[in-house]
C-alpha cells in the first residue's frame, strides 16, 4: 500500500496549452515531458456500495499495460489529497481480487464482488514531467479528455501535483508559482467523484460545518490543524454553490465556515503568535466583512422589506424602496461572486494550504500543556466574555425609552460576537467531552445567539434606512422604521428569558 498526496487544480483548456509552453516548467524538469494515453474503467455495484464506504476500484490501460488500482480512506484538506492506494499489474482488462489482496488490499466481501460491474469510465490524454521545486520531486501532471457515463460526458481540464518526495507544503509553493502564471482553481472532486455525480446525477448538496473527532491524547498542533482543515473543508464545499447561486443556503454556509475559522485561528493564536498566521486571519476577516455587507442588504430585502410590503402591496413608496434595495443586493452579491472567482482567493487558499504543512506545526510543545487543558482555558476564557457581556440582561428590564432602543445596540453586538466565539469553539471542541451535556450547552447557546442575530439584523436595518433616507422617501422610510421597533422590543424580551436558560447551565467542560 501506498499513500498517495497529491493537489489538484483545475484548468481551463486554453490555459493548459500555454501552461505546457511556458519555460518555467523547463526549468523546475530536469527531464523531458511525456504524453500518453490513459483508459480507466470505474467499477461498483447498482448501489454504489463502494462509493458508500469512501472506496474507488478502477481499471486503467496505459499503452498495453493495464493496472488495477482499489483507492479509500484519507480525505482533502485545503485542496491536498491524500489517500490509501493499492495498485497491481493486472493480465487484461478483468478484475483480479486475488492481486489486489496480494498487495495488501483487504478483502471486498464476495457478495459485493458478485455486483461490481462498470459504471464510469476516464479517457483523457495525461502530459508529466518531474518537477524539482527546493528539496522536493513532484509529478506535474496535465491532463486533457473526457468522463462518460452511457449518454452523459463531462470534461477534465486538470492539473494533478502528486509528491513523490519532500514536503507536502511544497506542492503548494509550486501551485503558486504556476498561478502566476495561468489561472487556476483549487479541485476539491477527484475524477473518481466527478464520475459518479455524472452516473449517479444526486446533484450539488450544501454542506453543513461537522466538527473534527478529536482523541484527548492528541497533541495540541494535530488538533488544532483538524479544526481549521474542517473549517478550509466546509468553506470550500459550499463556494461552487455560492458562485451559481444555486441556493442562498450555499452563501449562508461559506459565511458560517469562515466565522468558524476565524474562531478556529483565534484559537491558534493563543495557543503560539505566528506572522504568518496573523496575515492569514487578517484576510479571513477582510472576507467575512465583504460577504457580511451581502447578508445585510439580503436580510432586509428578504426578511425587513418583505413583510410590510405583504402587509401593504399598494404602497408606492415601499414598491420604490424594495426596488432601490433589491437593486444594491444585487450589486453586493456580484461583489461577492467577483471575489469567490477571483484568483486572489486562489492564492488565499494556497497560501493557507502552505501554512497548514508548514514550519509552525512543528516548534515543540511544553509536555504538561495538554488537549484537554488548552480546550477548557479556551473555554473558560471566551465563557467569562459572554458573562460579561451578557450580565445586564440579568438586571430588570429598563423603562420604555430609557435603554432598550437603538443606544443599546453596539453592547448587543458585543455580546452576540462573544457569543459567536465560544458556540463555534464548543462545537470544534465538542467531540473531547460527554455529548449530552455539550448539546445542552449548545442548545441554550444557539438559542441566544439566534435571537442577538435578529436584534442585530433590526439594528442593520436601522442602519440601511438611513442610507435609504438619503432620498425623498421619508415617510415610507418612517413607516419601515414603526414596523421593525415593535420587533425589536419583543426580540429584547425573548432575550432576557434565553439568557436565564443559558446562564443557568453548568460549563460543560
Amino acid at each position: 500500500m501506498t499513500v498517495e498526496t497529491e493537489l489538484k487544480l483545475h484548468i481551463a483548456p486554453e490555459h493548459l496549452n500555454r501552461l505546457k509552453r511556458h519555460p518555467l516548467l523547463k526549468q523546475l524538469s530536469p527531464v523531458r515531458a511525456t504524453t500518453r494515453k490513459l483508459y480507466s474503467v470505474y467499477f461498483d455495484t447498482p448501489d454504489l456500495d463502494l462509493r458508500q464506504r469512501g472506496m474507488a476500484l478502477r481499471l486503467r490501460r496505459a499503452g498495453k499495460q493495464w493496472l488495477q488500482t482499489l483507492k479509500g480512506g484519507g480525505g482533502v484538506q485545503a485542496g491536498l489529497h491524500q489517500r490509501n492506494e493499492w495498485e497491481t499489474p493486472v493480465a487484461g482488462e478483468m478484475l483480479d481480487f486475488a492481486a489486489l489482496e496480494a498487495c495488501g488490499a483487504a478483502r471486498l466481501p464476495t457478495a459485493l464482488r458478485n455486483k461490481l460491474q462498470p459504471v464510469f469510465v476516464t479517457d483523457f490524454t495525461r502530459t508529466s514531467r518531474m518537477v524539482v521545486i527546493g528539496d522536493a520531486t513532484i509529478e506535474l501532471a496535465m491532463d486533457s479528455g473526457e468522463i462518460r457515463s452511457g449518454e452523459a460526458v463531462s470534461p477534465i481540464s486538470e492539473l494533478e501535483l502528486e509528491l513523490k518526495s519532500g514536503e507536502a507544503r511544497q506542492l503548494f509553493e509550486l501551485a503558486l508559482a504556476l498561478l502566476d502564471i495561468v489561472p487556476l482553481e483549487l479541485e476539491q472532486t477527484s475524477k473518481a467523484e466527478y464520475g459518479y455525480i455524472l452516473c449517479a446525477a444526486p446533484g450539488m448538496e450544501v454542506c453543513k460545518a461537522r466538527a473534527p473527532a478529536l482523541e484527548k491524547s492528541q497533541g495540541i498542533p494535530a488538533a488544532l490543524q483538524a479544526m481549521i482543515g474542517s473549517c478550509l473543508q466546509h468553506l470550500q464545499a459550499n463556494v461552487p454553490g455560492a458562485i451559481h447561486k444555486l441556493d442562498k443556503e450555499y452563501l449562508h454556509q461559506v459565511r458560517v465556515a469562515l466565522r468558524r475559522l476565524r474562531a478556529a485561528l483565534g484559537m491558534a493564536e493563543t495557543f503560539r503568535p505566528d506572522t504568518v498566521l496573523a496575515a492569514l486571519h487578517e484576510q479571513v476577516a477582510a472576507l467575512c466583512t465583504e460577504l457580511g455587507r451581502s447578508r445585510e442588504w439580503d436580510v432586509f430585502v428578504t426578511q425587513t422589506l418583505a413583510p410590510v410590503c405583504a402587509h401593504l402591496p399598494e404602497h408606492t413608496g415601499l414598491r420604490e424602496v424594495l426596488r432601490t434595495s433589491e437593486s444594491l443586493r444585487e450589486q453586493h452579491q456580484a461583489k461577492v461572486q467577483d471575489i469567490l472567482r477571483s484568483q486572489d482567493y486562489q492564492r488565499f487558499l494556497l497560501h493557507f494550504g502552505a501554512w497548514l504543512k508548514g514550519a509552525y506545526w512543528r516548534a515543540p510543545v511544553a509536555p504538561e500543556l495538554t488537549l484537554p487543558h488548552f480546550a477548557a482555558q479556551i473555554l473558560q476564557r471566551r465563557s467569562k466574555r459572554v458573562a460579561k457581556r451578557g450580565k445586564p440582561l440579568a438586571a430588570p428590564p429598563p423603562k420604555t425609552g430609557s435603554g432598550d432602543g437603538p443606544e443599546d445596540a453596539s453592547q448587543l453586538h458585543a455580546l452576540r460576537i462573544a457569543c459567536k466565539k465560544l458556540r463555534y469553539s464548543a462545537e470544534l471542541f465538542s467531540s473531547l467531552y460527554a455529548e449530552a451535556r455539550t448539546r445542552r450547552h449548545l442548545a441554550a447557546l444557539s438559542r441566544m445567539q439566534d435571537i442577538l442575530g435578529m436584534l442585530n439584523d433590526i439594528a442593520v436595518a436601522r442602519r440601511l434606512l438611513d442610507e435609504l433616507a438619503a432620498g425623498t422617501r421619508h415617510e415610507t422610510i418612517a413607516l419601515v422604521r414603526g414596523w421593525i421597533e415593535h420587533d425589536y422590543s419583543e426580540r429584547l424580551a425573548e432575550l432576557r428569558e434565553a439568557w436565564k436558560s443559558f446562564s443557568g447551565q453548568k460549563a460543560f467542560w
